[in-house]
C-alpha cells in the first residue's frame, strides 16, 4: 500500500490505534518515500516500537522484528547452517545417493530475522529493536544490509533484496551509536507527548476508559515524570495503569488506589518508596486539578 501524503499516511495510523505527531508521521512517510531506514530514539515506553507495529498493520506487511542484545551475533540475527540436516546429507552423499556439492545449498539455510526479511517476496517491515543494547561489531554489521539491503553469504554469494522492506531501528540511547549508522537513516526523537494526546491515546487505547479517569491518569504520570525517579514511565504505563484503573472499575483516582496500583507505574523499588505518604498524596491533588475537564 502507498499513501499520497503524509495526511494520509497519518490517518491510515490513527485508525491502526497510535497517533503520531507531525514528525513521527513525516519521518515514516519518507522512509517509505525514500526507501530509507528511520532511526526512532527516545526514552522507553514512548511507542517506538508501537509505531513499526502500526505501519506494519497499515501496510499489510509482515512485521520481522529483530530484537538485540550484547552479545548478538550473525548466527542469531542472519543466518545459521542446518548442521543435523547438513550429516544427514553427509551420510546419504556417503551412501552415494546425494552429492556432497549440494551441502551447502539454500534449502540447508535456516534464515534469521535479516535474511528473512531479504528474502523475503511479500511486504515486510524489519524492526531492529534497541540497537544500542548490541555490540558495536553488529552495529558495524549493519552497514551493509543499510546500505544495499543486501547480505553476503560466503558460501551462496550475495543476496540481494526482492523488494526492499520498510526498515524501522530503535534505541533508547544507552549508549551512542555510530555515525556511519546514522547516516544511512532518517532520524527522529520521540518524547513524550502534551497531556492532551497522552489523553487521547488512553482514550483511544483503552476501549470504555472514562473520560474523567483517562485524563486523571495522564495527568499523575505526567507529576511522576516531573521527578528525579531511576525509571520514569512513559507511555505504555499510562496505558497499562488505565487498564488496571479501569478494570477495578474506577471513574476517577484516589491515593488509596493510586498506592495500590502504582505497581503498573513504576518498575522499581526505590522509585515506589520515594512516592509515599506525603508526596503521594501531593501528586494526587495536583493531578486531580491539572487534569482536563472532559
Amino acid at each position: 500500500m502507498e499513501f499520497g501524503s503524509i495526511d494520509e499516511l497519518e490517518e491510515a495510523l490513527r485508525r491502526a490505534d497510535y497517533l503520531p505527531d507531525r514528525g513521527l508521521a513525516t519521518a515514516l512517510y519518507l522512509s517509505l518515500a525514500l526507501s530509507k531506514p528511520v532511526l526512532l530514539e527516545g526514552e522507553a515506553g514512548v511507542g517506538k516500537t508501537e509505531a513499526a507495529k502500526a505501519l506494519a498493520t497499515v501496510l499489510g506487511a509482515r512485521l520481522i522484528r529483530l530484537q538485540c542484545y550484547e552479545g548478538l551475533d550473525v548466527a542469531h540475527a542472519v543466518y545459521e547452517w542446518n548442521y543435523p540436516r547438513q550429516l544427514l546429507h553427509i551420510r546419504a552423499a556417503q551412501e552415494g545417493t546425494l552429492r556432497e556439492e549440494e551441502l551447502f545449498g539454500p534449502e540447508y539455510l535456516i534464515r534469521r530475522p535479516l535474511l528473512e526479511a531479504i528474502w523475503s517476496d511479500e511486504p515486510v517491515v524489519l524492526l531492529i529493536d534497541e540497537i544500542d543494547r548490541a555490540d558495536e561489531e553488529f552495529e558495524a554489521f549493519l552497514l551493509e544490509v543499510l546500505s544495499d539491503f543486501q547480505i553476503t553469504i560466503p558460501e551462496l554469494g550475495t543476496i540481494v533484496a526482492k523488494r526492499r522492506p520498510a526498515v524501522i531501528l530503535t534505541s533508547n540511547r544507552t549508549r551512542e551509536l555510530h555515525d556511519a549508522l546514522k547516516r544511512r537513516a532518517l532520524f527522529h526523537w520521540i518524547g513524550h507527548p502534551s497531556i492532551e494526546r497522552e489523553i487521547e491515546i488512553v482514550r483511544l487505547r483503552v476501549p470504555g476508559v472514562p473520560e474523567r479517569l483517562a485524563a486523571e491518569a495522564a495527568a499523575f504520570v505526567r507529576e511522576l515524570r516531573a521527578l528525579d525517579l531511576a525509571k520514569p514511565p512513559g507511555v505504555a504505563e499510562t496505558i497499562d495503569w488505565a487498564m488496571a484503573l479501569n478494570a477495578l472499575g474506577r471513574k476517577e483516582i484516589d491515593a488509596e488506589v493510586v498506592q495500590q496500583t502504582l505497581g503498573s507505574v513504576l518498575k522499581y523499588r526505590e522509585d515506589v518508596d520515594a512516592v509515599r505518604d506525603e508526596t503521594l498524596s501531593r501528586l494526587v491533588e495536583a493531578a486531580r486539578t491539572a487534569a482536563p475537564a472532559g
